[in-house]
């Protein structure tokens, strides 16, 4: 069965809730209409009711009524639609003003409503004092109430109709007006494709309850085109670091083939080989090991770790590069965390590297960690140039260097220690973040004391 579009549930709803408000409206209406009647006829019976007493006043025998019975005629004669019955104290009917009237009327006190031969009266039955006094019963025809008031349903009902149509065409009308900026999402939506992540939504020309659905939809293809702007870098930079060994590793093989050699040339070609295959192979690993990051499989170990130790040990083991570039390596302050560490280490290691290499001879990298109320901090600085404000954002990315002057299927400098690094420290539950300025640049990583489960890093999605 097809399902009913939005303009037109939203039309049928108008349509029944003006329905229903309409009816309920002329039920009112026409329930007060005959409460009213009622008490204008109640009103008139009583007034008439108090003129045949005065004609009747002290009767209390039927010859006495007989004499005062002109009177009262020509007191009936001044109201057609009004019929009386006169009964005697001992309950035997003394006169009829109507030969229509049924043997059976209703006789208890107060106001009746009653059909003869389809004709519709009221019936007034007035309570007495005097039990010696003629017993009255006022009939009053009000067919003409009546007629008003089926006229009054039928166009109650009449009104109701039109006004659920009217209504239902107006709420088309306007549902579709409405709904014409959520067709114009539909249609931008429609045309995005992976070569189309441009297109925006004009949030500020739509009603303030789209607007905010066309900002967060505007913000999924922000996002939407900057990861495949990352994923298409990132498939070029695989490219790129995997052009030059491959290719060395190609025309060295060539070179050795083209004629025989002696052993030694061939265990030299397959040195140079392994080299470049290493190279290869390491990338692989590393590409391997952020895309389980990605996915939230990196599972750090929980272990009792002082960091100071494990500084220690790293700085201990850059002692030597260090002292050869003159380099001053230094850490302040002590802290205990629970986390995993090897891979603390490889982060902390990559952060080392990458700063020696970028510090100036005669410079001087320190190592500060610090606790505070929920976090541990490792501030790792450097002496050096500063990395300008619009490149910081970019520093975790793969593949990205800092340098523009890229070094091509470099072993060491593959653009990925510090995306490593991030992941690592996400895994742990904490931040990392770098500042810079002209003449130092540090790097800042804030750990839980009690690393949490690992969670997907939300960055580069697809290499999984």
């Amino acid at each position: 069965m097809r399902r009913l579009s939005l303009s037109t549930r939203l039309a049928l709803l108008f349509a029944g809730c003006t329905a229903v408000v309409s009816l309920f409206a002329g039920v009112l209406f026409g329930r007060a209409s005959e409460m009213h009647f009622v008490e204008l006829d109640q009103q008139l019976m009583e007034s008439r009711l108090a003129v045949l007493r005065s004609t009747l006043h002290g009767v209390d025998s039927l010859d006495m009524f007989k004499q005062r019975l002109p009177v009262l005629l020509q007191d009936l004669s001044h109201q057609p639609d009004l019929a009386v019955r006169v009964r005697g104290p001992d309950g035997r009917t003394w006169f009829d003003s109507s030969t229509r009237l049924p043997l059976e009327l209703p006789t208890r006190p107060g106001l009746d409503s009653l059909q003869i031969n389809g004709t519709d009266y009221r019936v007034l039955n007035p309570r007495t004092d005097n039990p010696d006094a003629p017993q009255l019963t006022l009939l009053l025809d009000i067919t003409h109430h009546q007629h008003f008031l089926q006229r009054m349903q039928h166009l109650i009902w009449m009104t109701v109709g039109l006004s659920a149509l009217a209504t239902a065409l107006l709420g088309a009308w306007a549902a579709r007006s409405g709904l014409r900026p959520l067709r114009r999402m539909s249609a931008i939506a429609g045309s995005v494709s992976a070569d189309s992540l441009n297109a925006r939504l004009p949030h500020a020309q739509m009603p303030p309850e789209l607007a905010e659905l066309a900002i967060a939809f505007n913000a999924m293809l922000e996002r939407l085109d900057d990861s495949f702007q990352r994923l298409s870098a990132f498939s070029a930079d695989i490219a790129h670091e995997l052009r030059t060994p491959l290719s060395n590793v190609l025309t060295h093989t060539q070179v050795t083939l083209t004629r025989p050699r002696d052993i030694e040339a061939y265990k030299e070609a397959l040195h140079s080989n392994l080299e470049e295959l290493q190279w290869m192979a390491q990338l692989v690993n590393d590409m391997l090991y952020l895309a389980k990051a990605d996915h939230g499989l990196l599972t750090p170990r929980r272990e009792p770790l002082e960091l100071a130790n494990e500084v220690d040990s790293l700085l201990e083991f850059y002692a030597l590069l260090a002292e050869d570039s003159q380099i001053e390596l230094t850490r302040e302050g002590h802290a205990q965390i629970a986390g995993d560490r090897s891979m603390l280490r490889r982060a902390l290691s990559n952060l080392l590297d990458n700063a020696l290499r970028y510090t100036p001879t005669g410079g001087a990298i320190k190592v500060v960690i610090s606790e505070a109320a929920t976090a541990v901090r490792i501030c790792l600085s450097n002496t050096g140039p500063g990395i300008s404000a619009e490149l910081l954002p970019r520093l975790f990315d793969r593949f990205y260097r800092a340098d523009p002057a890229r070094s091509e299927g470099s072993s060491e400098h593959a653009g990925l220690g510090l995306a490593i690094t991030q992941s690592i420290i996400r895994a742990h539950g904490g931040q990392i973040r770098c500042e810079s300025q002209e003449g130092w640049t540090q790097f800042v990583i804030e750990l839980p004391e009690k690393s949490p489960s690992p969670q997907p890093s939300p960055g580069g999605k697809g290499l999984g």
